[in-house]
């Protein structure tokens, strides 16, 4: 991820450094400011990692959840529920993904007013090769290493826990984070979305 042009120095450390001689250290303003920077460098990689496929880094979300559905169909509810994002947003994807011929617009067999969200043969094919390109690229994150990134997954976790994003089990945890209990077998490991 490499930007080209970048600056001589590092911006959030010598934001960091103005910031100690005004109002005091503060590791909380460094942290963030880090996490705010590292969230558009990554973004902007992925995005254009999935652009020649037409999507978006959310479009391309959308399109996996699909695919780990056991339908390949969800209600748009449920999208913007599991996203974590408004409705609006999710018509708004829902939209582009049909108008590209990645996903059906159809009725809700169990809600008459609902609408699902169905996968084309176009989208599967989308999702494998865009998610080809994303795991060879390491998500944008091919700087650090396996281990910092479940580093970096369990200090966020923490945060997003914190702000009451989710609530999770202690097992659920340990799974995600790859550590198995004494009473599991490997095979037994699940992953997040399974259930969908």
């Amino acid at each position: 991820m490499p930007n080209q042009g970048g600056l001589p120095f590092d911006p959030v450390q010598r934001a960091f450094e103005l910031w100690q001689r005004r109002w005091g250290e503060s590791t909380s303003m460094l942290a963030v400011t880090s996490l705010m920077r590292a969230h558009q460098l990554v973004l902007a990689e992925v995005d254009a990692l999935v652009r020649p496929y037409g999507l978006t880094f959310a479009r391309y979300e959308a399109l996996v959840l699909l695919t780990f559905s056991r339908t390949g169909a969800l209600p748009l509810s449920k999208i913007g529920e599991r996203l974590q994002v408004h409705p609006t947003s999710v018509t708004n994807i829902v939209d582009r993904l049909a108008k590209a011929g990645l996903v059906e617009r159809k009725p809700n067999p169990e809600d008459g007013r609902g609408v699902l969200a169905e996968i084309t043969a176009d989208g599967r094919d989308v999702v494998e090769k865009a998610t080809a390109d994303l795991m060879a690229a390491e998500f944008g994150l091919g700087a650090l290493t396996a281990e910092q990134h479940r580093s970096l997954f369990a200090t966020l976790r923490e945060l997003r826990m914190a702000a009451g994003d989710f609530t999770e089990t202690a097992t659920a945890v340990q799974q995600t984070a790859g550590q198995q209990l004494p009473e599991q077998r490997p095979e037994s490991h699940s992953t997040a979305a399974q259930g969908t």
